[in-house]
């Protein structure tokens, strides 16, 4: 994550306020602060807000788009390391800790469908039952995924059972959030 950087806006682009997650559109020209850029996407603060503004925009605050690397398996698999680095770059917006390390993922699982090919089935949680930003979340997890090599179809599931406690971030979590 770099510091706090200020940027012109290019173009008009979508943004969702955090942490309520209603959608907004940053003009062109506008004077933005990039308060956070972790896994492709960006918080900034805009207006006296703080909003999200997705990787596919990034040319918008003067970036480029974050590009996947990853190997393609030439047997059509898909390979498990790769679906966890793609959750590692999933962000909350208002947290610098991916939702692997704040233990928001519960269950990863692969399964050949013969009707959808290499399924992928996320069982997530959020940290509060309310946050507005969930379904945003949710949507970057199952985008994330799609994007590995050989991913057909990606299910999330968001669930509270069982309740996130702070007991459940990783060392690395509670190190980077000065809780250690």
């Amino acid at each position: 994550m770099e510091e706090r950087e200020v940027v012109v806006t290019t173009r008009e682009v979508e943004a969702r306020l955090v942490p309520s997650g209603t959608e907004i559109m940053i003009p062109a020209n506008a004077f933005i602060s990039i308060t956070q850029s972790l896994g492709g996407t960006y918080t900034v603060a805009v207006n006296g807000n703080m909003a999200r503004i997705e990787g596919q925009d990034a040319d918008a605050l003067g970036k480029q788009p974050q590009v996947s690397s990853f190997d393609i398996p030439q047997d059509g698999s898909v390979n498990e390391d790769q679906l966890w680095e793609a959750l590692g770059n999933c962000y909350d917006p208002e947290i610098p800790v991916s939702v692997v390390e704040m233990g928001l993922i519960y269950n990863c699982s692969l399964e050949k469908d013969p009707e959808f090919g290499n399924h992928v089935k996320i069982t997530m949680t959020l940290t509060a039952a309310g946050c507005g930003m969930g379904p945003v979340i949710a949507q970057d997890v199952k985008t994330k995924l799609e994007h590995v090599p050989n991913v057909d179809k990606v299910t999330v599931e968001i669930t509270f059972d069982p309740l996130w406690s702070k007991e459940m971030l990783s060392d690395e979590a509670k190190l980077e959030l000065g809780m250690l």
